[in-house]
């Protein structure tokens, strides 16, 4: 079951690179709920705990800013994944015996895969249908998730296992309902 927090972090990572490294970091540091080993205890620093705060405020404001946020999605690119396949395998380092390989692999994929949703398929689709106006709302909203993906992951994986189930259902239904409305429209 506690792999599922190694895909919650990495999943997280895609909405937003720091947020989960942040929360990472921060949990590692001051409680016993993540015990992170080498070379991930990196994390622990103080030096990194406080570019992860500034990194996190130059992300939050840059992606309330119209166009800016566009830019920032295609500079997140290489970011997202690569954070999500450091969380994927800090975690599973510590919670499994999964090869690192495998574990940096994972989190690329999963990282990656929820960042090409969100910055290919999601964001453009709200900002042309609303013009623009529903960025910073859900730009906020993502943060959000991000914060509590990351904290669920590491102190209750299973609530973010029967969260993922609901989104993927939500997504199959909202699909399947798109779909048929094309349909009918034919």
């Amino acid at each position: 079951m506690d792999i599922i927090a190694a895909f919650g972090l990495s999943a997280s990572a895609g909405l937003n690179a720091y947020i989960p490294l942040l929360v990472v970091s921060l949990l590692a540091r001051f409680t016993d709920f993540i015990v992170l080993s080498e070379p991930w205890q990196a994390l622990e620093s103080w030096w990194i705990i406080g570019l992860l705060i500034g990194l996190c405020l130059i992300e939050f404001f840059a992606d309330k800013v119209p166009a800016v946020n566009h830019i920032n999605d295609i500079i997140q690119t290489l970011i997202r994944p690569t954070a999500g396949a450091i969380l994927f395998a800090a975690s599973a380092n510590v919670i499994t015996e999964i090869h690192p390989v495998i574990s940096i692999a994972a989190g690329l994929l999963v990282a990656g895969s929820v960042h090409a949703v969100k910055s290919v398929l999601f964001r453009p689709a709200v900002t042309a249908t609303t013009g623009g106006a529903a960025d910073v709302p859900v730009s906020i909203l993502e943060d959000v998730v991000a914060t509590m993906v990351s904290l669920l992951s590491v102190i209750i994986p299973i609530a973010v296992g029967v969260f993922f189930l609901i989104v993927a259902v939500w997504v199959i239904w909202w699909l399947r309902r798109r779909s048929l409305r094309k349909e009918n429209r034919a």
